[in-house]
């Protein structure tokens, strides 16, 4: 089965304004889709970042709201779930925001669609972190199969691990043809710190750490490492997940899983050293302590399944994926300044790196 199959289906994106959203799109559009439905609530995302597109309808909105969920037309050929609460610390602030925007919107989105019948594929975008081993020692690479701890680390990791059960009941009972892609962390452009609405805490604009690393090294701030910078990460380049997401949907199994995975390990401190050399930022990097709550302090996710079964690679070099996301921001400066300062009044200090 080859991406020509998208021509002319239709397809719904749930959170498709976000930042893995709204690339995705970009890349739908490219494969001639008849129609794209994208429902977003903005919590996290800007109605600016879809393109303009009558093939596009936009629905501004939780997933959870009944007369959207009533709304959604029965002749869909895909979707692409990615709604989240993002992420682990904002779920912790509020854990039972992460229920209703992490949780809720997989059980009510599958409980609408499980008797849609021209269905050929779901998408789940579920999270690399909850089956990651707790570890701050050797890493290994993490495989789908990996068993998956009974103390997670935040409510984000409980809720993305709940819709992967949620996937396979709907699968195993309805023949919901789902599939679970579990994401590393993504990043690239399009990724707008202070995106969408207040979310009760700094982390509403120091979101993740790749954007928080290159706004502060853009603007020769000191990047704040946490222990030493030893913690290890995937890192994959969002043009990577989008095609690995549309791999999936192609030639994904049923009620299968896959890892969206570069297979690299990178430290923090190596990322920050990496941003601040392409930026051309000199200032010393900023120690700063451990995050008490992070258990699985050194992880990366092991591609060879998604490799062999649905034939996704990432390919993107990580100084050649940073040096556009730096390029990009700088581009996109004032648009993202006026999102941060939409937050400004209410963050006393910026919040550590989120990773």
């Amino acid at each position: 089965m080859t991406d020509a199959t998208l021509t002319d289906a239709r397809v719904l994106v749930v959170g498709g304004a976000g930042f893995v959203g709204s690339n995705l799109v970009r890349a739908l559009l490219e494969r001639g889709p008849e129609h794209v439905l994208v429902v977003d609530n903005l919590l996290s995302a800007e109605r600016e970042n879809l393109p303009s597109d009558d093939r596009i309808d936009f629905v501004e909105g939780s997933i959870t709201d009944d007369a959207i969920l009533a709304g959604l037309p029965e002749d869909l050929d895909y979707v692409f779930h990615l709604a989240t609460y993002h992420g682990n610390q904002s779920s912790m602030a509020d854990p039972l925001a992460d229920h209703e925007n992490n949780t809720l919107t997989t059980l009510k989105l599958y409980e609408r669609i499980k008797g849609f019948e021209r269905l050929r594929k779901v998408v789940y975008a579920s999270a690399g972190c909850t089956v990651a081993e707790k570890t701050f020692d050797h890493a290994d690479a993490t495989s789908e199969d990996a068993p998956v701890s009974l103390y997670l680390d935040s409510p984000y990791q409980i809720s993305k691990i709940i819709g992967e059960y949620y996937s396979n009941y709907y699968f195993g009972r309805h023949g919901l043809p789902a599939v679970k892609a579990r994401f590393q962390n993504v990043y690239g452009p399009g990724e707008v710190l202070g995106a969408g609405r207040w979310r009760g805490t700094a982390n509403t604009v120091w979101r993740n750490v790749t954007p928080t690393f290159v706004y502060k090294a853009i603007r020769g701030e000191a990047l704040p490492v946490e222990n030493g910078g030893i913690a290890t990460r995937d890192l994959i380049y969002v043009s990577d997940i989008v095609e690995g997401l549309l791999a999936c949907a192609m030639r994904g199994e049923a009620g299968g899983v896959y890892n969206l995975a570069s297979g690299e390990e990178t430290s923090i401190l190596e990322l920050a050293e990496l941003i601040n050399e392409i930026a051309g930022n000199e200032t010393d990097i900023a120690l700063t302590p451990a995050r008490d709550w992070d258990h699985s302090g050194k992880r990366y996710g092991d591609p060879a399944k998604a490799r062999a079964e649905i034939g996704f690679e990432a390919s993107t070099p990580l100084r050649e994926g940073l040096e556009a996301t730096v390029a990009w921001t700088r581009e996109n400066l004032g648009w993202i300044e006026s999102c941060m300062h939409r937050h400004a009044s209410r963050i006393a200090e910026p919040a550590p790196n989120s990773a």
